[in-house]
């Protein structure tokens, strides 16, 4: 019986290790009122986004602006004159889009 309890333990805790070290993207981007959009980023457990790749696409997917994170988890860059949308990339499954028509000042 001691041995199942510990068994089932140890399932347990290995079951649940895996959602307390999961963390999700977060993004948020900002009209700067200047010609110019701010985002910044993270992740749910407080973990920096510095490094994180950040694509600007057009409407057709065609990539306009690839850029990184800064050190203050953040990226700025000239607004696109037509419709765009703005992705986080963390790697697989940890991105975050943004539609640029909700990006407003």
């Amino acid at each position: 019986m001691k041995k199942l309890i510990i068994v089932l333990t140890l399932a347990s805790l290995l079951a649940f290790a895996g959602q307390a070290l999961a963390h999700s993207p977060l993004m948020s981007c900002f009209d700067n009122g200047d010609g110019t959009v701010t985002c910044e980023g993270g992740f749910s457990d407080g973990s920096s986004a510095s490094g994180v790749k950040i694509h600007v696409t057009d409407d057709g997917g065609k990539t306009l602006i690839e850029t990184n994170m800064n050190q203050d988890s953040e990226v700025t860059f000239k607004k696109p004159a037509s419709a765009y949308m703005v992705i986080f990339d963390g790697g697989e499954g940890h991105s975050v889009e943004v539609n640029g028509a909700d990006i407003v000042e």
